[in-house]
Formats: structure tokens, sequence, C-alpha cells
């Protein structure tokens, strides 16, 4: 597929220690990537693979589907104008039974763990609304057989004084949720992180009840139309590669911090 003159754009689905060597691969041979989230699983990785897509002058963005939803892009509208009031705390969960024996999901080195396969996706979450980095992480986590955890529980301190909490894992029931508190009002969003054609947020003021619909779009479309306008049309992609690699970083800061029984400040 690299050699083939009539290839433009490659989307790289590959197990994530496979993200960064065949993203700079694909991007030397003159592609354009939509990569995959979690980007890359070091910041090393992640700082060669933006060298390579400026030395190259192709397109590299993340794909991290829910960011380009009209779901996402509402919510972000409520909070940005005020309507909660001033952002508290935001709360995130993203956890699913898991029981595929031999999958790179619970394989350490290949990138395994609950907090790189959906964990990511509540830290992103929480990054994205407060438009600002964590200043300091604190985590938890239960180990699985392959090295890699099987649950993860972390908290995220930003300056602004806003705070964060999720957990991801792989042996608990499905769930998807964002709870965000504000000084005035709390709004619930059921399926954050995957919403689908038609959806409803909830803003809740004390026993009164708001309850926004939302119409949306095939879930994976955003995604590619945004990587399409920055290819053809030059357009900035809504992900930066700036908010790719701060996402990485916190991850890595939550696994320190569950390594060493400490917080790690960024």
């Amino acid at each position: 597929m690299l050699a083939d003159p009539d290839i433009d754009v490659i989307y790289n689905p590959l197990p994530n220690h496979l993200h960064a060597e065949w993203t700079i691969k694909a991007l030397r041979a003159g592609k354009h990537v939509l990569c995959e989230k979690p980007f890359a699983l070091s910041l090393a990785e992640v700082d060669a693979m933006i060298a390579t897509s400026r030395e190259t002058g192709k397109v590299l963005a993340e794909a991290f589907m829910y960011r380009h939803h009209p779901q996402t892009l509402k919510v972000k509208e409520i909070v940005d104008g005020g309507a909660l009031g001033k952002l508290q705390l935001i709360k995130g969960a993203f956890t699913y039974t898991f029981t595929r024996e031999g999958n790179f999901r619970g394989i350490k080195e290949m990138g395994g763990g609950s907090i790189w396969d959906v964990g990511c996706y509540p830290i992103s979450y929480a990054r994205m609304l407060v438009g600002a980095e964590p200043t300091e992480v604190f985590g938890w986590q239960v180990p699985g057989p392959g090295g890699s955890d099987v649950s993860f529980f972390g908290e995220m301190q930003f300056g602004n004084g806003v705070h964060a909490q999720f957990d991801s894992g792989f042996q608990s029931p499905l769930r998807s949720v964002i709870e965000i508190v504000g000084s005035d009002a709390v709004m619930n969003i059921p399926m954050p992180f995957k919403p689908g054609l038609k959806s409803e947020i909830t803003i809740r003021r004390g026993d009164e009840v708001e309850t926004i619909s939302v119409t949306g779009q095939e879930l994976y479309m955003g995604e590619v139309d945004d990587m399409c306008d920055a290819i053809l049309l030059g357009k900035p992609p809504r992900i930066s590669l700036a908010d790719s690699r701060a996402n990485v970083a916190a991850i890595l800061a939550c696994l320190e911090s569950a390594n060493t029984g400490q917080p790690v400040r960024l």
C-alpha cells in the first residue's frame, strides 16, 4: 500500500505499539495519515511522528472520533457559554468486559491496558472541556496477567481549580458516561464517547431537569471529513498534534503515578 501511487491517505488502526513505526513509514512514503488513538506509547514516539509530518509536509491527525460529533461540539459550547456556572468537576468512565485471550489489549509490551484502550477517552474529554492541561495527576491500577492494567482509576487537577476523576476497565459491565459539575448546574452525557444519530444530554438545576436533543451523524464520518478538509482545503485538523501529545503525556503521568504510588506533576 505504501508503494501504491494511487493511495493518498493511510488509516493506521494497528495495535498501539505499531502506531509510531507505521505512521512514520507512511508519511515518508508520501501518504497522509489518520492514526488511531492512542497516538503513541511514549513522548519520544509522538515527537518523531510530528517531526516526520513536518518534514514531509503530509497531514497527520489522531482518530478520536467522538471529538468531531455534534453532541461533543454542543457540550463544549454549553460549558464554554457558562450555562453550568464555574466549572468544578468532570467525572468520566469507560469500561466493558473483555475476555479475548492473546489480544494486544492485555499485553503490556504491545501497549495493552484499559487506560490506553478506553481510559484515554475520559482523559481527553476532560482536557477538552477545561481547555488546559492537568498540573498534577494520581492513579491506581489493577494489573492483569499480561502486565497491563485491567482496571485503572485516576484523578487530575487543573491549574484553574477544576478537578477530574475517571476510571476505565476490562472487568466491569459496559459503562460510558461523563458528568460535568458546575457551580450552577450539572450536565450528564450518557453516551459521550460513541454518540449516535440521535442523542440527549441533560442539565439539572436543583429539581429542574432540562433535556437537550442533539441530531448526530455517523460516528466516524466527522474524523474523515476533518481529514479531507485538512488535506484538500488546508484547514488545521480539529485535534492538533499538540493536543494529541498532551493526551499521551497525561496517560503516561497517570501510569507513572500508579507505578510509584505518588502524585505526578506535569
